[in-house]
């Protein structure tokens, strides 16, 4: 966690049963760029059960149920520990269905959803992001191995505020350095806009 705490992003990693956690290398270089590069703080942690270089968080997995007292906490915990006043859920795979499921709390700006492949969220979820009218940035990799660009806005279309972004030659891990170039300028050309165009090298 480091940045200017105006504008933040909190982060939600891919599934634990398979390798994901907080030092994922999107939110890792997330955490090492975007503070110095765009101003924007970045808040990352483990749900229960996950281990990393961090070590291991309490609990156990809980198959997207009870990972929700653990996104309504880092939600608390970014506004009133941390002090931001423009907070974005930044989802990433699993992450984004408890983002789309848990990141409601009226003082979120809105979400953006990197590789979402909605195998956790239900109707419910995205009907209530429907009638939410906050923004919803999806960031669909075309080469995705679970929801692919042309099904993922079949799938977004309930939502108007909802907008679906293809990432050519992309795959769900977002492995290689353009790809993890493009996932963060298009985080910061939602969050933080002014500080583009990101630098290619860091």
């Amino acid at each position: 966690m480091s940045g200017d705490r105006s504008n933040a992003i909190l982060c939600l990693h891919p599934l634990p049963t398979h390798g994901g956690m907080m030092d994922s290398h999107i939110f890792k270089k997330a955490a090492n760029r975007l503070p110095a590069l765009a101003d924007i703080t970045v808040i990352r942690f483990n749900t229960r059960g996950t281990s990393s270089e961090q070590g291991t968080s309490e609990g156990t997995f809980g198959h997207g149920i009870s990972e929700k007292e653990d996104v309504i906490a880092a939600i608390q915990y970014a506004f009133s520990d941390v002090g931001v006043t423009n907070l974005w859920v930044v989802g990433w795979s699993f992450g984004t269905d408890l983002a789309l499921k848990y990141g409601r709390d009226l003082r979120i700006k809105g979400l953006i959803l990197l590789s979402p492949p909605l195998r956790f969220s239900e109707t419910e979820d995205l009907l209530f992001w429907k009638e939410d009218k906050r923004p919803i940035v999806a960031l669909v990799p075309e080469l995705d191995d679970y929801l692919q660009p042309d099904a993922a806005r079949q799938r977004f279309s309930v939502i108007p505020s909802a907008s679906v972004i293809a990432v050519e030659g992309a795959k769900h891990l977002w492995v290689g350095e353009p790809y993890v170039h493009r996932a963060l300028t298009e985080i910061t050309r939602v969050v933080n806009p002014s500080k583009l165009p990101l630098p290619l090298e860091y």
